[in-house]
């Protein structure tokens, strides 16, 4: 019964990943086909990036609206239905005449093909906590692959049959993943039964209550609005004049950075070793050092391809690595409201997508190539410097396990020869000017006192280092209330423990 339940189980992941793989390829193939759509309607390549813009935020906004649904339903009934509606939505825009229609189609498509987002959580349920790991990882190398496989194999489809092909293609694939679905995947009861306004409005009050929250997602709403501005941007590059290659080049480019797939768990487990925010930076300056040699992709040729290859390698690695780090960070805010936590990183990260691909086309139209990558540049920036605001105040704790071991056996040998000697002297000093200072503190406090016509009094007749006995101080008489010594500042002798022959050990206090 057990090696039975365990094939089910892993049947029904390696399933779910196949579904996000899917899903997530519905949002990126259009990338690859702009300039297909383009020709096909009669529009500009401008105007042709608005089927990508749509279908991001149509995304964005199926997270927002969808994705907290999968707490209150049952999720193999709302995994099938929403790829039903991603395939009906693929077959419209596969018949679409115009641009309008081919736009809202593709808003309904986004909305809709939010699987992967909702087959996180299912799958983490189906498997113990050890194996959590695993499973997470097995889904997100299914989006990668997905999002790597759809552009080649779209811009490829979309050059031999036409843009249309890739659509009905999709839709195909859409269906048939629900009909496995429905055959297939178990179906564990929801989890809670709140109303649907508050499953919508949680999400707005997290933003508003975690810091941590608001900070990762601003990171990968910049780092992930230049990731799909390049994206955007890159096949208007290599179908113009630069190199006059076809939409299969883009899908091709994209290929190359499938290495990204064998990176995500070597970042997990960088972020398990040093934690979530090293790991942030290191990502941010990867994105930022993309853009000036994606700007060398502009020259076009040979070098200007191979720029393009390292550039967009380095672009894919920093927003996935740095996906990871952040979405560990979320997650360790509370392991009860993770869903919806999911749900406000991922509905910014899809917004700043949506806005970058917007950015990118008008970017391109007025400045070429070079404006992409300057956007980029800009976007990036601004995620850098809010990580170093939050990471100044800890620059010394940060910097100390970086640069002692480096410096320690240098400085050690020369300092210990000179330092040595002149220890107890220096310890005996300093020991000495710490009683001498604390002495001062106390008779000032004394005489302050005095001059308002009062004394602070033994905190119920005890000082903090020795027992008052009858008023009396273990040192002597209190006077006034006060000890032999001095005032007792805050209910404790301002001494703290005062050495020999007077007062017995602070611990006696």
């Amino acid at each position: 019964m057990t090696d039975l339940h365990d094939r089910q189980t892993t049947a029904a992941v390696a399933l779910l990943a196949f579904a996000c793989g899917v899903a997530v390829g519905n949002v990126y193939f259009p990338q690859a086909i702009g300039p297909l759509v383009a020709s096909g309607l009669g529009v500009s390549p401008d105007a042709a990036t608005t089927v990508v813009t749509a279908t991001q935020f149509g995304y964005a906004a199926g997270i927002f609206l969808l994705v907290p649904l999968g707490d209150r339903l049952p999720p193999r009934r709302l995994l099938v239905t929403l790829l039903t509606v991603t395939g009906l939505g693929l077959l419209a825009a596969s018949a679409a005449p115009t641009l309008v229609p081919l736009a809202a189609a593709s808003v309904l498509v986004g909305a809709a093909t939010v699987i992967a987002p909702l087959a996180g959580p299912l799958a983490a349920g189906l498997v113990p906590a050890e194996r959590q790991g695993v499973v997470g990882g097995t889904l997100l190398s299914g989006c990668l692959a997905g999002m790597l496989l759809s552009r080649a194999l779209g811009g490829a489809l979309g050059d031999w049959l036409g843009w249309r092909a890739p659509y009905v293609a999709a839709a195909a694939l859409s269906l048939t993943v629900a009909v496995l679905l429905a055959r297939m995947l178990p179906s564990p009861a929801p989890s809670t039964q709140e109303p649907y306004p508050a499953l919508l409005a949680a999400p707005l009050r997290l933003l508003r209550a975690e810091p941590e929250l608001r900070r990762s997602c601003l990171y990968q709403a910049m780092v992930f609005a230049g990731f799909s501005a390049v994206w955007t941007g890159v096949a208007l590059l290599l179908t113009g004049p630069a190199y006059g290659l076809d939409a299969t080049a883009a899908g091709l480019l994209a290929l190359v950075n499938a290495a990204t797939m064998l990176c995500t768990p070597v970042a997990g487990r960088l972020v398990d070793r040093h934690g979530p925010d090293r790991v942030s930076l290191v990502c941010l300056l990867l994105v930022g050092g993309a853009a000036p040699v994606l700007a060398l992709g502009g020259v076009g040729g040979g070098p200007g391809l191979s720029a393009l290859v390292v550039g967009t390698l380095l672009l894919d690695v920093g927003m996935q690595s740095g996906q990871v780090a952040n979405q560990v960070r979320i997650y360790g805010l509370g392991a009860d409201v993770r869903s919806r936590l999911n749900t406000a990183y991922m509905t910014c990260a899809y917004l700043g997508g949506t806005a970058g691909s917007w950015l990118a086309a008008r970017a391109y139209g007025r400045f070429g190539w070079l404006g992409v990558c300057a956007l980029v540049a800009v976007l990036t920036g601004v995620a850098l410097v809010r990580h170093l605001l939050h990471e100044f105040g800890r620059v010394r704790p940060l910097g100390r396990p970086l640069v002692r071991p480096l410096v320690r056996p240098l400085v050690r040998p020369l300092v210990r020869p000179l330092v040595r000697p002149l220890g107890r002297p220096l310890s005996a000093a300093a020991s000495s000017w710490r009683v001498g200072r604390s002495a001062w503190r106390v008779g000032r406090s004394a005489v302050s006192g005095a001059a308002r016509g009062r004394l602070p009094s033994c905190a119920s007749g005890t000082c903090a280092v020795a027992t008052c006995v009858s008023r009396a101080c273990a040192s002597g008489a209190c006077a006034s209330r006060a000890c032999a010594l001095g005032a007792c500042a805050s209910r404790a002798c301002a001494l703290g423990a005062l050495s020999a022959p007077v007062i017995r050990s602070s611990q006696d206090g």
